[in-house]
């Protein structure tokens, strides 16, 4: 069953086209890969489909509604989230304090409640806390959590992220280059990582320009370039596909 499906979508900029035509879907509990070289309009993609940018032509469904046009936090709050390339984290707080900031999406508790620190109040906290610290855990970033974000590494800033993204409940994750920067051995553990979120039953499309991490975890292919679809299939398909080695891979990949 599709979870996504995106027909004809077209989005210009000052008269030029940035995605033309686009037509893929993403169905439930698959990881969708979304290559191309740098300008292909594959971070304008993301940002159509989060409501960031207005779509010009086409249609966005996500579980058979229509999407196109609701702002960003009326998307996220139906299960859309996306990573950035560089980080949206605040710097000043702790890890355990950023991922609790993304579950306030899905705060009951008022504003009075929050501010006379009512029981429901202290008791939703207490479950953010716990949950947040479940995410940290599972994403091998637990020993982190007391750190401020300006101190962690730069492969732990990726993967919190990742982390705070996981807090909204997405049921769709829209992963944008976060192999960036990693090291070989923090690439196979991000792999084993965005392999269980599959396991936990969310879709995802994954935005990458390291091969070795889509190749590995990717269940199909969507090739774009100059704004348009130019292959689609699974990975080894797309791996010896002539058109995609010359647009984005290179000859001799």
């Amino acid at each position: 069953m599709e979870m996504l499906e995106i027909q004809g979508l077209t989005k210009y900029f000052g008269g030029l086209a940035a995605i033309w035509d686009l037509n893929f879907e993403v169905r439930q509990q698959e990881i969708l890969g979304l290559i191309g070289p740098n300008g292909a309009g594959k971070t304008t993609l993301f940002n159509t489909i989060t409501g960031f940018l207005r779509l010009d032509d086409g249609k966005i469904s996500f579980k058979g509604e229509r999407i196109g046009g609701l702002r960003p936090d009326q998307i996220a709050k139906k299960g859309i989230v996306r990573t950035f390339q560089h980080s949206t984290l605040f710097e000043e707080g702790t890890a355990l304090w950023n991922v609790m900031a993304g579950f306030h999406m899905h705060t009951k508790t008022g504003l009075w409640r929050a501010l006379f620190n009512s029981d429901r109040y202290r008791r939703e906290e207490d479950a953010f806390q716990s949950n947040a610290e479940g995410i940290l855990e599972f994403m091998g970033l637990g020993e982190w959590k007391k750190v401020l974000v300006r101190n962690l590494p730069h492969g732990q800033k990726r993967g919190l992220g990742i982390c705070l993204a996981l807090a909204t409940k997405p049921e769709l994750l829209l992963l944008d280059e976060p192999a960036t920067g990693l090291t070989e051995e923090e690439r196979v553990i991000l792999m084993e990582r965005i392999k269980a979120l599959k396991e936990k039953g969310i879709s995802i499309i994954l935005v990458e320009h390291n091969m070795q991490v889509v190749m590995g975890v990717c269940d199909r292919v969507v090739v774009m370039n100059f704004g348009r679809k130019i292959a689609e299939g699974a990975p080894e398909e797309i791996q010896e596909n002539e058109a995609v080695q010359e647009a984005y891979l290179g000859k001799g990949y």
